[in-house]
């Protein structure tokens, strides 16, 4: 007797050049509402060395962590990886790998900004997350 099969958990990549500010709040916020529903990368084709500090405190206002992230290199095989390749409005050209779905998020850099305008961007970040998981069929 064989045993049934699980279903399978979708891909999600966000991609931004540094892979420090929005693609690393959109990963946080996706397995925080997701829950292990979905599999959530990210990363940047300049990868800064550090998340974007005020991102983090943001983030961490809303419970969240971002101690477990460090900007990644992007390569084709992380594309490879994805079902869904999210860019986030920053110029990231991804590897174009057939069968994927390409979305770009037009949102402002959070770099230099403010701990203001960075709630702002976090939050716009949210909304077009929970939008995404809906069309995946997650239930939030």
């Amino acid at each position: 007797m064989s045993s049934p099969e699980l279903p399978r958990v979708p891909t999600v990549l966000y991609a931004c050049v540094h892979n420090a500010g929005r693609s690393v709040a959109a990963k946080v916020l996706t397995e925080h509402y997701a829950a292990g529903r979905v599999a959530v990368l990210s990363a940047g084709s300049e990868p800064a060395d550090a998340v974007n500090p005020v991102v983090a405190e943001v983030l961490a206002r809303r419970g969240l962590s971002t101690q477990a992230e460090r900007p990644r290199h992007l390569s084709g095989e992380v594309v490879g990886q994805a079902d869904v390749v999210v860019t986030m409005g920053c110029g990231e050209t991804c590897p174009f790998v057939p069968g994927r779905r390409y979305e770009d998020w037009v949102l402002e850099d959070p770099a230099g900004q403010s701990v203001e305008v960075v709630e702002r961007i976090v939050s716009a970040i949210d909304a077009r997350v929970r939008a995404l998981l809906s069309e995946l069929g997650v239930d939030l």
